[in-house]
C-alpha cells in the first residue's frame, strides 16, 4: 500500500493517460491470461488484478501490463512482427513450471507469434550466492529451448544491491516491490 502512489505515478509517466493498466495477481504458478479478455478482481491494495495468473499477454495498444517483483524475475516479451507483448512473474516455482514456455505457446496460439520473432528480457532477480537456486540460468535455458530469437539477461542480483533493489530474502520479508511494466506502442 505504501508504494501505491509511486507505482501509480510511474505507470502514468511510463504509459501515459488513457492507457489501461492490467496486473497479474501472482500466485507463483505458470498461468498466463490474455487481456483485455480476462476478468479482474480487486487486490488488497484496492486496484484490480487478473486473478490466478503470473503472466499477461496482449496484442492491443493502449494496454499496460504489470507485475511486481522483489527477488523473482520479471520477463518482458515483445514480438517484432505481430506487435504482441507480455509480462511474466517468474521465480523458483514459475520457472520450475516453465511459465516462459507457457507464455510463448499462448502468444503463438492467440496472436500467431513465432518464437524466433520474440525478444525476452529478464529483470534483476535474486541469484547465487544469495540464493541456492539459479532460476535465472534456467530461464535462459528455457528461452533457448523455446527457440526465442533474442534473450537478454540483465545479470543483476537484487540481493546484492539494496540501494537499488528490493530483496524479499535479504530484507527478511520486510520490503517493498518493484513494478515491471510493458506497453505496446500505438498502431500507426
Amino acid at each position: 500500500m505504501q508504494l501505491r502512489p509511486y507505482h501509480e505515478a510511474a505507470y502514468l509517466k511510463f504509459a501515459g493517460a488513457g492507457v489501461r493498466l492490467w496486473r497479474a495477481e501472482q500466485v507463483h504458478g505458470n498461468s498466463v491470461a490474455v487481456v483485455p479478455d480476462s476478468p479482474q478482481i480487486l487486490a488488497s491494495d484496492g486496484l484490480p488484478v487478473v486473478p490466478g495468473v503470473d503472466g499477461l499477454i496482449t496484442c492491443m495498444p493502449d494496454m499496460a501490463l504489470a507485475v511486481y517483483v522483489a527477488d523473482c524475475g520479471a520477463i518482458w516479451l515483445a514480438d517484432k512482427k505481430t506487435g504482441a507483448i507480455g509480462i511474466l512473474h517468474s521465480g523458483k516455482k514459475g520457472t520450475e513450471s516453465n511459465i516462459l514456455g507457457v507464455a510463448v505457446a499462448s502468444m503463438t496460439e492467440h496472436f500467431g507469434t513465432e518464437p524466433q520473432d520474440l525478444t525476452a528480457v529478464l529483470s534483476p532477480c535474486i541469484r547465487p550466492p544469495d540464493y541456492e537456486v539459479n532460476f535465472a540460468r534456467e530461464i535462459a535455458n528455457q528461452a533457448r529451448h523455446a527457440g526465442l530469437g533474442n534473450f537478454i539477461d540483465c545479470g543483476l542480483n537484487t540481493a546484492s544491491d539494496s540501494a537499488r533493489f528490493y530483496s524479499y530474502r535479504k530484507e527478511l520479508g520486510k520490503t517493498g516491490r518493484m513494478m515491471a511494466l510493458i506497453v505496446r506502442d500505438p498502431l500507426p
